[in-house]
């Protein structure tokens, strides 16, 4: 099992996030000590970590909380779930290519500074 702080530092966010996330009922699948601290199994930590790849490609919190009432719900769902993270993907994608044209650019303007010294215009 693990702590809060735990989780936090193997996913590189505050406990405070994780807390946040907590209220937000995208942790529904952890269990409390006697204490009521949170404590986490290796299949939570998996989950967060999920949560974490879904929140960092630009996923909304609402529907990361919809994916996670769908994986809660259990087996029924697993077409849904499916068909969530292949529209997500998508999505990616999608970012990926609008990154890799804006990358482009902004080597473009570099290899003009490059070419023509600092006294040119933008």
């Amino acid at each position: 099992m693990y702590t809060i702080n735990e989780v936090a530092e193997i996913c590189d966010l505050s406990a405070h996030t994780l807390r946040f996330y907590d209220k937000e009922g995208l942790l529904p699948f952890i269990s409390r000590s006697k204490s009521g601290k949170r404590e986490f199994s290796e299949r939570d930590l998996e989950l967060v970590k999920l949560i974490c790849c879904l929140k960092n490609t630009g996923m909304p919190i609402k529907e990361i909380k919809h994916y996670i009432d769908l994986f809660m719900e259990g087996d029924d769902t697993f077409e849904t779930r499916k068909q969530l993270m292949i529209e997500h993907r998508k999505e990616v994608l999608r970012q990926m290519s609008e990154l890799k044209k804006n990358l482009n650019i902004i080597d473009l303007k570099i290899a003009f500074y490059n070419a023509n010294g600092n006294d040119m215009p933008s």
